[in-house]
């Protein structure tokens, strides 16, 4: 197992701006709201490399100590991130019954963003914070409820970076076998999104207009992702790392592990939003390959719906196409990809080739 563990206040740092992940700068299982004071203030343009630690190891049914629990798979102490096994002994008021997993780190604030903008969220770095990770079934969740998991309680698959194979993880076959199945890693941010107007937080498992728990694997590094800016000062956040996933994400989640990050804080201005991309309702990923509108909704078939309505937006304002035939070009050429089925509200994106339009 590589030997490098990006502890707290160590390691590479790529940004100016660093923020660790403490009791004070994150949130675990709620999502930021307007209320919120933000932990960290940037120009427009900033990169700020962040940690994000991973739930798998911390929840309440894995017994709430990464230490003891990393342990049942062969990983020492010195080798579980500390900042985890704190935030594990922290928020002694929190309910897995009424909040979500996932550990958030943020809010940051923009400066100058304001609500009609958008906020572009540029992923330049993800270093594994941890050579290993976590893929689980629980609760009777996932795309087989009722079937999976097969016993009482959490399974828990542990799966580790491959030594010999640089760009792989492995993980065993069957319950305490060797590790023979390999497959390959592209880490991604699983949340990012912008704080909701109110005070009321946000439960972080299902997606919506402002991002959160959207799941889409193309938000590797390299990409983007563009939010409507719902408060002043964009209120960001970043969490749920991932080293891989499936589309779909169908056991409940995908291999889970720490990262630390590096994002870039763009904001795009009203005015020069509606012109490169109409008036966007959600989400839109960007890589230098594809745009990327998403669709999401408690009912797959609406979220595909949701999807392609966006899709001929995006269409009409970027390239000019008209809907008829935006909707022949998007039959004729565009995958549209299942990101989760997992987390309450269903997530469809589109990826639309650019190197199609002069």
């Amino acid at each position: 197992m590589p030997t490098q563990i990006l502890q707290p206040d160590s390691g590479p740092v790529r940004a100016r701006h660093y923020l660790p992940a403490s009791a004070g700068t994150v949130l675990w299982g709620r999502l930021p709201c307007a209320s919120d004071e933000p932990v960290l203030t940037v120009d427009p343009g900033d990169e700020v490399t962040i940690d994000t630690v991973s739930h798998e190891g911390i929840l309440e049914d894995q017994g709430r100590d990464p230490t003891a629990f990393f342990a049942g798979h062969g990983v020492g102490p010195d080798s579980v991130l500390r900042d985890a096994a704190q935030l594990a002994r922290s928020f002694p008021g929190r309910d897995p019954a009424l909040d979500g997993p996932h550990v958030v780190t943020g809010p940051i604030r923009i400066r100058g963003a304001a609500p009609g903008d958008l906020l572009k969220m540029t992923v330049l770095e993800t270093l594994p914070r941890v050579p290993y990770g976590i893929i689980s079934n629980r609760h009777g969740k996932g795309a087989l409820p009722g079937e999976f998991p097969r016993r009482p309680g959490t399974v828990s698959v542990f799966a580790e970076l491959d030594r010999l194979r640089p760009g792989f993880a492995a993980m065993a076959a069957r319950a305490g076998g060797e590790r023979t199945v390999c497959f390959p890693v592209a880490p991604f941010l699983g949340i990012m999104g912008v704080a909701v107007a109110g005070r009321e937080r946000p439960h972080s498992v299902p997606p919506g207009p402002h991002g959160g728990n959207l799941d889409i694997k193309l938000l590797t590094v390299g990409s983007s992702l563009y939010l409507p800016v719902q408060v002043a000062g964009a209120l960001a956040y970043v969490g749920d790392p991932h080293f891989a996933q499936g589309d779909g994400e169908v056991a409940l989640t995908a291999l889970e592990a720490s990262l630390r990050v590096t994002v870039r804080l763009d904001v795009v201005e009203q005015a020069e939003a509606v012109d490169r991309f109409g008036r966007l309702a959600g989400a839109l990923g960007e890589t230098a390959d594809y745009l990327i509108p998403t669709g999401l909704d408690p009912d797959l078939d609406e979220a595909m719906r949701r999807c392609v309505r966006a899709a001929v937006s995006l269409l009409q304002a970027r390239f000019a196409l008209d809907p008829e035939h935006a909707l022949a070009y998007l039959s004729a050429a565009t995958d549209f990809h299942i990101s989760q089925v997992v987390d309450l509200v269903t997530g469809v994106h589109a990826r639309i080739r650019v190197r199609d339009f002069r």
